[in-house]
């Protein structure tokens, strides 16, 4: 099985105003995952388990995939 690799360059949009201890854990967390796979094995590591909320289709090779942060922040990756 193969896995989708994110892109090493990784632009974040903050559209919510958080505090610097939250947005450095979203950042330490988006630095270590390199896979949509990496994705969806942090949230089944949490407690209470964060699963994929939602797959917003944009195109047929474009995929938004939302998971919810501990913190309440909801997390959109870009995937294509």
């Amino acid at each position: 099985m193969s896995s989708c690799a994110i892109p090493e360059r990784r632009d974040v949009e903050w559209r919510v105003r958080v505090g610097d201890d939250v947005r450095s854990s979203i950042e330490a967390l988006f630095a270590s995952q390199k896979t949509l796979e990496d994705v969806v094995r942090w949230g089944l590591g949490m407690n209470p388990i964060q699963l994929v909320k939602d797959v917003v289709v944009q195109d047929e090779y474009t995929h938004d995939v939302v998971m919810q942060h501990p913190s309440g922040v909801w997390l959109v990756y870009d995937t294509t």
